[in-house]
């Protein structure tokens, strides 16, 4: 007995001894760093200033250098090489075991005592050996800065050791430009390899100053193109300098380079990250030896400080996307002391020099596929800048951005180096020397710089378009001053390893120890390319592969990230995958191979030799399959919304966005009698309103909506197309919005027009008492079932005092004998409307299904609220929905599930912003005239770590200078910016001081649909990523496939954000496809046809020509219209008082529709229903309750 009681004891020892050893084994990072005295790897790159050269004389003086990685001696081991600064150069050969032994003094290759930056590995002569290509920069004269050629002459087969020599004037790359990189391509496809050197030459010039950009090749930081011309005599290229006959023009401070096929037509184009205002370059390959930059044209914004990019597939599209990198930090201290104040003013000089939008931050731009123009031509790709939403968008002071799946699960993670010795960005410092320069030693002044000493940052791929930092958990959490960063499998054990090029410190050697865990899920397959004679490493191909239903795509390019080369050889990580189905290389030179049933875990060298031709690259030049076509020109419609640039940053710094450049509204209806959907366009100071009657031919012709003089100096908000006066044709309600006039503004009225049935309108002023209060839109419905249509009015904001609302109304028709007459009775009916909020939109909607219309209210800082229809009086109703406080811009209802019950759609901010508010963490407005000056002050907040790796506390957003203009009391509690980056939001007011302040918070950003659960309870649903990634504003609800479920088209985005927060760009107008059980999958614009990249605001559908359209207005840009290709069924046009319908569809499930009088932001739909084939019948009801019944 007690041999068992002993032995249950032991066993139980063991196995909590085996469940602790397990738990340790699962928690060892993923990244382990090799100690130089293992490795043999002492290289430091150490910069030493002095009197004659500093980060005060030259800015780039602590850039870094570059990681080489080559099998240099041919031993199936890959070797690194290190460029130095103020150093030599250093190669070390790889001898197994991640060991390493320095042989550049053997070798010959250390720099020969230049300034190196890049380093371009390279079989250059195709010789079957590797060479360095090494760019040099900063010294004078111009000869001190050669690029260097080291030309690999074979290994000493007793040593291991390769020898070079330098060759660079006899191949004709001895360039003197300051050049900081090299990429090698093949850019006028006759099979050999060109090269582009990026240029960066600070020419004494202010880099961030406003002025023309010189584009005629003259100035010296401006790239060059060299081309390869074999030299028969010397038996190897030599390289000419043809930049200005490619059109290689453009200046800039280059600070990164990237080849790649962007718009996959079979050339390479090149991608230029430029460091300062200098624009970002897009060189498009037009096939003849010449390349224009087309980058304002692929991208509607760019990081500002470009550093090192990547190009890579991250969401396994087979679409190439690319990263890019500059210096936000994550953390509310540094943020604070590198602020620099972007005002409203530099927006419009960017516009006015021809500079593109660029924001201190990383940028992400997530490659869509092609646009689809008019007449269904295909376009270029197109690109939405997502790292907002992916979650890399600050990763502070950063260079090299790589793109590489560290755990071999099938995403490509990303990896990042930063940190700097000596940060000149530092607020406090600049304001210190701008009063000490004068009589303060240049040395103290030096002493004087802090510096950004930080961890470098990896980021795990989720699969889902987003990132989680994985610093500390993988192993990377140690400070470091790093640069130039390459990956290669050191230890070919299957995954990848890292090396760091850091400056003043040793290089940093991370051994990547996934595979000692030996997991059959994160398998790998990896494939060297063997090319031909004249690009032996076939560089530029493309790796397709294809498995489980899965994809991944790789551009066989080892230039990449910052200054570096990572090995050349393509890694996937294939996750549980034992069984590759096929892999396919596009050669360059119109060659294709395909390999198939290939086994994972191993590394294969594909021949080229084995290559078939695939003939000439044709890309397609129509699309075929979209959903919609573009008839915007089609239809003689040629409209653009201009109105006068409001600035309302001046009248109060702080907001986060504009109020006045919502337009144009839109609605739609039958405005002249003719049965056809015509379209009502709003104005915006100084515009009339325009009126678009539609032909018999599906065309519109163009005419004034009235003269009426003072209709052009106001902002039209909401249209509303109703009959208020039962003579059967519909009338006109404008209400009136923006902020532009002072409160109590003439300009604030609504107007109110009566049609004679042929679309000719009369302004009568005596059909409503004036509200002179901004608006923001006018809905209609019989709310008290009297027969006639009643409204309501949404109140918007109190001029220069946002966010302090304003009331909203309740009109009752009251009319009679055709003269028009709507009473206010919001206090008797709705005194809930008097302090609602800030209305944004609102539907009238039978949220609880008792045939009685309910209104939904969305607004800005505030719930979506639903005001309960008790026989004509409303109350707000207790529903869940009051938890979620957000900027709900629009509301749409539909039946999303096919229940019979109306669900809704309400577009939100987004989640691609600066902001992203939680319940546990949201974002906050105080408001109250704080200084007593006389004018609203408004301040808002948000979370922020309090440092690098602190917690998150809550600090004003504003940075210390925009604070101090809006409260210039505040200068004297903020003497500096470091105690204004200290202050938490608690410490900016005291209690008495935010005594009487309008306080208000949100918690949720995500545009979602709401699912009706009966009972006015509801589940709120996010939409689908791709709607996440701007805010939305128009919507439209309607099977648009005739598959009987409902489909969803959004327009969006957001171009009049504050500076501070930058434009929300992302969204080019979107349809998602319903499958009836209230899931969504978002079409690509090649699918959808649904293109709208501007400042998208309203949208609404109609009938044209006998199919469903879509018209989508652009705040300061064209109208555009889309028009189903294929109509399915037949569309039946709603009689006046018809409000509802139960579609029964054929398989068995029924939908509920509403057919209202104005619905999602700035929008009013035709009144009409679809008969598709998915429709069994269709029962109507209206104000009476009489029915009828429509059979398919």
């Amino acid at each position: 007995m007690k041999f068992f009681k002993l032995f249950n004891r032991l066993f139980l020892f063991i196995s909590v001894c085996a469940l602790f050893l397990a738990s340790c084994k699962q928690k060892q990072p993923l990244f382990h760093e090799v100690k130089a005295d293992k490795s043999g790897i002492h290289f430091n790159n150490e910069i030493k200033e002095d009197n004659e050269l500093n980060v005060m004389h030259y800015e780039y003086i602590y850039n870094g250098g570059g990681v080489g990685i080559g099998d240099f001696n041919n031993d199936s081991l890959p070797d690194i090489y290190f460029t130095g600064s103020r150093v030599a150069n250093k190669l070390y050969i790889n001898r197994g075991n991640m060991k390493f032994e320095d042989v550049t003094d053997a070798a010959g290759v250390n720099g020969n005592g230049k300034w190196c930056k890049g380093v371009s590995i390279i079989d250059i002569n195709n010789d079957g050996f590797m060479d360095i290509y090494v760019c040099a920069a900063v010294m004078l004269p111009a000869s001190e800065r050669k690029n260097l050629l080291y030309i690999n002459k074979g290994t000493d087969k007793s040593t291991g050791i390769p020898s070079f020599k330098e060759e660079a004037e006899e191949y004709g790359l001895a360039d003197t430009s300051s050049t900081h990189m090299a990429a090698f391509f093949d850019y006028d496809n006759d099979g050999d390899l060109d090269v582009y050197l990026l240029v960066n030459e600070l020419d004494g010039t202010y880099p961030n100053e406003f002025r023309p950009i010189r584009k005629d090749g003259s100035w010296p930081n401006t790239d060059r193109l060299l081309r390869n011309d074999w030299s028969d005599s010397l038996k190897h290229p030599v390289f000419t300098n043809v930049s200005k006959q490619a059109g290689i023009l453009i200046e800039g401070y280059g600070l990164g380079v990237s080849i790649t096929d962007i718009n996959n037509d079979g050339w390479k184009d090149i991608y230029v990250s430029n460091d300062y205002l200098s624009n970002n370059i897009l060189y498009i390959n037009n096939h003849d030896g010449t390349f224009t930059d087309r980058c304002n044209e692929y991208f509607k914004h760019t990081s500002k400080n470009a550093m090192g990019n990547d190009i890579a597939d991250i969401n396994n599209d087979g679409l190439e996307d690319i990263i890019e990198l500059d210096m936000a930090p994550a953390d509310n201290y540094r943020l604070k002391m590198i602020n620099n104040p972007v005002n409203y003013q530099t927006f419009q000089n960017t516009a006015r020099y021809g500079y593109m939008y660029q924001y201190a931050r990383n940028t992400l731009q997530l490659n869509l596929g092609p646009k689809v123009l008019d007449n269904d031509s295909i376009g270029p790709p197109v690109f939405s800048e997502i790292a907002y939403y992916s979650g890399i968008s600050q990763t502070d002071w950063s260079w090299a951005p790589l793109a590489v799946d560290a755990d071999n699960d099938g995403y490509r993670d990303l990896m990042i180096t930063n940190g700097l010795p000596k940060d000149l960005s530092d607020m406090d410092f600049i304001a210190y020397r701008n009063q000490a320069i004068a009589n303060t030693p240049q040395s103290v002044i030096l002493n004087q710089l802090p510096s950004v000493k930080i961890s470098n940052y990896i980021f795990h791929n989720n699969g889902d378009i987003t990132f989680t930092d994985k610093t500390k958990e993988w192993g990377w959490e140690m400070p470091t001053f790093s640069a130039g960063m390459a990956y290669a499998d050191f230890d070919r054990d299957g995954d990848v390893d890292l090396v760091i090029n850091n400056t003043n410190m040793e290089a940093t050697l991370m051994e990547n120890k996934l595979n000692e865990n030996k997991s059959k899920e994160n398998n790998f397959f990896r494939i060297q390319l063997m090319g031909d004679s004249v690009n032996r490493n076939g560089l530029g191909a493309i790796i397709h592969l294809y498995y489980q239903g899965k994809q991944q795509v790789y551009e066989y390019f080892p230039y990449r990230g910052y200054m570096s080369s990572v090995e050349n050889v393509a890694h996937f990580g294939v996750g549980n995958a034992t069984v590759i189905d096929s892999v396919v290389v596009d050669w360059t030179n119109a060659k294709k191979q395909v390999l198939k049933n290939i086994t994972s875990n191993q590394t294969v060298t594909i021949n080229k030799k084995q290559a078939i031709e695939k003939g000439n690259f044709v890309a397609p030049h129509f699309a075929v399959n979209n959903l919609f076509t573009d008839i915007t020109k089609a239809a003689g419609i040629n409209f653009i919304a201009s109105e006068v640039d409001f600035i309302d940053f001046n009248i109060q710094r702080l907001i986060p966005h504009k109020l006045t450049q919502y337009g144009p509204s839109l609605a739609t209806g039958d405005l002249n009698g003719d049965g056809k959907d015509d379209l009502l366009i709003g104005g915006g100071s100084p515009n009339y309103a325009t009126l678009f009657l539609q032909n018999a031919n599906g065309s519109f012709i163009k005419r004034n909506f009235t003269d009426t003089t003072a209709l052009k100096f106001q902002d039209d908000a909401g249209i509303c197309l109703f009959d208020a006066d039962g003579d059967g044709d519909l009338d006109v309600y404008i209400a009136s919005g923006g902020c532009e006039n002072e409160p109590g503004s003439k300009a604030y009225i609504d107007h109110f027009y009566t049609n004679d049935g042929k679309g000719i309108f009369k302004e009568d002023t005596d059909a409503f008492a004036p509200a002179y209060t901004t608006k923001s839109c006018v809905k209609a419905v019989d709310y008290d079932g009297d027969g006639d249509l009643d409204l309501f009015v949404g109140g918007r904001v109190f001029p220069g005092s946002f966010p302090q609302a304003v009331s909203s109304f309740l009109y009752r028709n009251d009319s009679k004998d055709g003269k028009v007459k709507f009473t206010d009775v919001t206090n008797d009916a709705a005194p809930a409307l008097r302090n609602i909020g800030m209305v944004c939109d609102a539907v009238w909607s039978d949220a609880d299904n008792d045939r009685k219309p309910d209104l939904i209210i969305a607004g800005e800082w505030m719930p979506v609220t639903i005001l309960k229809n008790d026989n004509g009086k409303f109350s707000i109703a207790k529903t869940n929905l009051a938890e979620q406080s957000g900027w709900w811009n629009s509301i749409t209802a539909a039946d999303l599930d096919n229940d019979g019950d109306m669900d809704y759609i309400i577009g939100n901010c987004g989640r691609n912003g600066f902001l992203n508010p939680s319940s546990q963490f949201p974002v906050n407005a105080f408001g109250k005239d704080f200084d007593n000056n006389g004018s609203f002050d408004a301040v808002f907040s948000n979370w922020l770590p309090s440092s690098i790796n602190g917690e998150l506390k809550e600090y004003p957003i504003a940075g210390r200078d925009e604070f101090i203009r809006e409260m210039s009391v505040m200068k004297g509690k903020f003497p500096n910016y470091s105690s204004y980056a200290r202050t938490e939001m608690k410490d900016i007011f005291t209690e008495p001081e935010l005594k009487g302040a309008i306080r208000l918070s949100v918690n949720n950003f995500h545009s979602s649909w709401v699912e009706n659960k009966g009972n006015l309870q509801f589940a709120l649903h996010d939409l689908p990523a791709q709607a996440q990634w701007a805010p939305v504003y128009g919507i439209v609800a309607n099977d648009f496939n005739g598959d009987g479920n409902i489909d969803i088209a959004l327009n969006g985005n957001e171009f009049s954000m504050a500076p501070y927060l930058g434009r929300y760009d992302a969204l080019n107008g979107i349809v998602l496809q319903g499958d009836g059980k209230g899931n969504f999958f978002p079409l690509s614009i090649l699918q959808s046809g649904f293109y709208v990249p501007g400042n998208g605001k309203a949208v609404v559908q109609l009938v044209s020509n006998g199919k469903l359209s879509l018209a989508a207005a652009q705040n300061s840009s064209y109208l555009k219209l889309f028009q189903l290709k294929k109509q399915e069924g037949k569309i039946i046009l709603l009689l006046p008082n018809d409000i509802s319908a139960i579609v029964q569809l054929k398989n068995g499930q029924k939908r509920k529709e509403e057919f209202g009088y104005g619905s999602s932001f700035l929008s009013q739909s035709g009144r009409f229903i679809q008969l598709t084939p998915a429709v069994q019948s269709i029962e109507i009801t209206n104000n009476k309750n009489q029915k009828r019944i429509i059979n398919n």
